[in-house]
């Protein structure tokens, strides 16, 4: 048979872990982060998708806000037709004239509160928020005031495809 050999453990002690740059690199690390993460800030906005209109009563024609935002310009339609079409000036969306023309908008249908957001494939995302702020709210300076004061146009918007 063969021999076995038997080890006696009380001679030797377990070896220690080092851990000191693990926590040099803790200390270093953690305040980063936490400054870097301290700084971001989140804005949420709600949105609501297009609905249908599935009921069957007949009612008079509600006018139907969306502002489409093609390549090369913005239209503004009531659901059936277009009503204005600004272009672009020098490559750049002209939000104010879309504002000014939502602010007559609004005076001729003062309860309607919605409003629809079509956008092409290739627009931005970036000029989809700056539109829907124009759709949202607008800024009326007082005649020879500096007081800037946002009135409310049609806050509750719903974002979807422009059709072809």
């Amino acid at each position: 048979m063969a021999k076995r050999k038997h080890y006696r453990r009380g001679g030797k002690e377990p070896a220690e872990l080092e851990i000191t740059t693990f926590l040099n690199l803790m200390v270093i690390l953690i305040p980063f982060m936490l400054i870097n993460a301290v700084f971001s800030r989140v804005n949420i906005l709600e949105l609501d998708l297009p609905v249908s209109s599935g009921s069957s009563a007949v009612s008079q024609p509600v006018l139907s806000v969306e502002v489409i935002v093609r390549e090369q310009f913005i239209e503004v339609g009531n659901g059936q037709s277009i009503l204005v079409s600004i272009p672009k000036d020098n490559n750049q969306y002209d939000l104010k004239k879309l504002s000014a023309f939502l602010v007559e908008l609004k005076a001729r249908v003062p309860d309607r509160q919605e409003a629809t957001v079509l956008m092409e494939a290739d627009i931005q995302y970036e000029t989809l928020v700056h539109v829907m702020d124009a759709v949202r709210t607008v800024e009326v300076r007082q005649t020879g005031e500096l007081l800037v004061q946002k009135v409310e146009l049609f806050p509750n918007i719903s974002v979807g495809d422009a059709p072809q």
